[in-house]
């Protein structure tokens, strides 16, 4: 059931996820399609997500904006109070000097991940070529896991109660939290279209479906956990389970890849050792022998 509406409001707002944006031209949404979307999040009962270009907004396109309750996700270049500020490197977010913002998205390269001393609330790291990764990196990971679980470790005894997204996310929750594109949420681009994400947008996917005509969801129910023949019986439940990098890497948008199940899987681990560490949270995160769920597809 669809809870969420991401309207991207130019060509060039900030990618908040594993896709690059690499239009070179501003094109904002039309202010008949901005007032459109609101409109149709409103009979929808949708939640509404802005997602901002670097550029500064006309004014008259704030005051439509301003008529809705709504997230707001900016570039970390933005002078002034978001709800989410994106950064597209460690480097840019280390050198941030706001203290207003709390929530921040980092998207990295495995060479440069880390999580770098910085005034946050909450950090969610996006590594940028996850599907890139081979066993060497996945053994580079483990250590990368094992230093933020260390630095967290000092920031909890200190009771500063930071979250990492990589390693906390996984330790409070019961069930799958994945990011449900095309199920829970859908985006509106400055062409008028609805895509199943932002990435389908930016890399020429097809639409889902326009203002003008409506919704159309081809096999919608593959974009459902249920379809999912791995991910429904897999108890990571932080991993985005990313349906534009499953279709990417494996041509099947309800199938991920063999690195992205290894990277959640460690992440997984990594937050089970720190909840036996920390015993912050009275549950257990059972031990398993596998990093690939496809490795014992036997067994399910």
């Amino acid at each position: 059931m669809l809870q969420y509406l991401v309207i991207l409001l130019d060509n060039k707002s900030v990618s908040y996820c594993y896709y690059d944006n690499n239009k070179k031209e501003n094109r904002l949404i039309s202010k008949e399609d901005l007032k459109a979307g609101i409109l149709f999040a409103m009979k929808e009962n949708l939640n509404i997500q802005f997602v901002y270009p670097k550029e500064e907004l006309p004014e008259e396109y704030k005051e439509i904006i301003n008529t809705i309750d709504h997230t707001d996700i900016r570039h970390i270049s933005f002078k002034g109070k978001a709800d989410v500020l994106v950064a597209d490197s460690i480097e840019e977010f280390s050198k941030y000097e706001g203290k207003e913002n709390e929530v921040f998205v980092v998207r990295c390269d495995k060479k440069e991940l880390s999580a770098e001393e910085n005034s946050f609330k909450r950090l969610n790291l996006i590594i940028k070529d996850i599907d890139k990764f081979s066993e060497s990196d996945f053994e580079e990971y483990k250590k990368v896991l094992n230093k933020i679980s260390l630095d967290l470790e000092k920031q909890y005894k200190q009771g500063n109660f930071v979250q990492v997204n990589i390693l906390t996310d996984r330790m409070m929750l019961d069930e799958m939290n994945n990011c449900n594109a095309g199920d829970n949420n859908i985006t509106l681009a400055p062409d008028g279209k609805f895509y199943v994400c932002p990435a389908f947008y930016y890399e020429g996917g097809e639409s889902i479906g326009s203002l003008k005509e409506g919704l159309n969801i081809k096999n919608a129910q593959l974009y459902k956990l249920e379809y999912s023949p791995l991910c429904r019986i897999c108890d990571s439940y932080h991993c985005k389970r990313c349906v534009w990098l499953n279709k990417k890497t494996t041509f099947e948008v309800n199938t991920p890849s063999h690195e992205q199940c290894v990277v959640s899987h460690l992440e997984r681990n990594a937050s089970r050792d720190f909840l036996l560490k920390t015993k912050i949270f009275d549950k257990q995160i059972k031990e398993i022998s596998y990093l690939d769920p496809f490795d014992v597809r036997e067994q399910w």
